[in-house]
């Protein structure tokens, strides 16, 4: 981990294809949303090692959940969040990153962060897809993160930055819900 109460500790090894988001890359995505966070909820979607949700819990979110649809690599998220000590502040999924997020919205669920690294070859259609239901997830103020292997094609709504072959897209919800 980079930063927060859980910096300096070394995350359990990726499971086989597993692309985690560079420590490099982490560390400028959170430099770009601030240092630390004062309370509320992360969602990390496509979790791969959590990695992106559990920096953002040790910089200060209160609650994560991590959803991964390969039970390999849920393991290796509940493994890292026992490393962190930060297991009693999340919940694992094991289970489809879109059915979940139409259940969280069903559940009347809200987000302050929201990431999602889908495989690299997302379609934009995909892509639109999941914006929409972040926007709905994501509480007044909030923003959903999106890697990507190249430039989405709905950039133009965020803010987008390359780290060498990773794309990392802000999306903003305003104040008003």
């Amino acid at each position: 981990m980079i930063s927060g109460e859980a910096r300096g500790v070394r995350l359990a090894p990726v499971p086989p294809g597993v692309r985690p988001t560079s420590d490099r890359v982490r560390e400028s995505l959170f430099n770009a949303l601030g240092q630390f966070f004062e309370g509320g909820e992360v969602l990390d979607l496509y979790a791969g090692t959590g990695a992106l949700g559990i920096e953002a819990l040790s910089r200060g979110c209160d609650r994560a959940v991590f959803v991964e649809k390969s039970p390999r690599a849920a393991a290796a998220i509940r493994e890292n969040l026992r490393r962190t000590g930060l297991e009693g502040r999340a919940r694992v999924v094991v289970g489809d990153a879109v059915r979940e997020m139409e259940r969280l919205l069903r559940d009347g669920k809200v987000f302050n962060l929201i990431f999602a690294d889908p495989p690299y070859r997302i379609a934009p259609a995909g892509a639109e897809g999941l914006l929409r239901r972040a926007e709905a997830l994501l509480a007044p103020g909030g923003r959903f993160i999106l890697e990507s292997g190249e430039e989405p094609a709905l950039a133009e709504k965020g803010e987008t930055r390359r780290y060498g072959g990773t794309f990392v897209t802000i999306f903003e919800r305003s104040e008003a819900k």
